[in-house]
């Protein structure tokens, strides 16, 4: 039987960042409850910024494509647990997330506090397939032509206008 991903446990939290419950994904997404996710921008040796195409399955911004690997915590999961369990996930690869900052984002489909985190790997990567329609390494010079002419999550949009002078400027380590 395949995994259904709307029957995870996730916790619900409040402003603050406390949890104050738990219930399935599919009951986050339906209610539009706040939750925590990590963020992940993978960089190569060169600078390079790793996006991928999300599949039409994903339960919010099906198809769309992204700057950062990541996801929602799963009920008793921390940030940099998250963020280690997404780049084996999604990635097929160990990763080392460094972590860079808070970040908040809300929007008529989703409420997340969240973490960003800056990775470094050249690959090669063995992309979860119920999740990555495909991805590769661009050129950060290359980002605001690719945003123009694909949909990318919004969520990550935002994470990358917030990195940008962090992330863009410490590819190295």
């Amino acid at each position: 039987m395949a995994h259904d991903p709307g029957l995870e446990i996730v916790d619900v939290i409040d402003w603050t960042g406390q949890t104050i419950g738990q219930v399935t994904r599919r009951e986050m997404r339906e209610n539009r409850l706040p939750h925590r996710c990590t963020y992940l921008l993978v960089f190569n040796q060169r600078g390079d910024l790793f996006i991928h195409q999300r599949t039409a399955t994903k339960d919010v911004y099906p198809s769309f494509w992204d700057l950062t690997i990541g996801g929602v915590l799963a009920a008793g999961e921390n940030y940099d647990e998250g963020a280690k369990r997404e780049g084996r996930e999604e990635l097929g690869v160990e990763v080392a997330p460094a972590l860079l900052f808070p970040f908040r984002y809300a929007d008529e489909r989703t409420i997340v506090q969240g973490m960003v985190y800056r990775v470094r790997h050249d690959g090669p990567f063995r992309l979860q397939s119920e999740e990555i329609v495909q991805g590769e390494f661009v050129p950060v010079a290359e980002l605001p032509r690719r945003i123009q002419v694909a949909q990318f999550c919004p969520d990550g949009l935002e994470v990358w206008k917030a990195a940008c002078g962090v992330a863009c400027n410490a590819t190295s380590g």
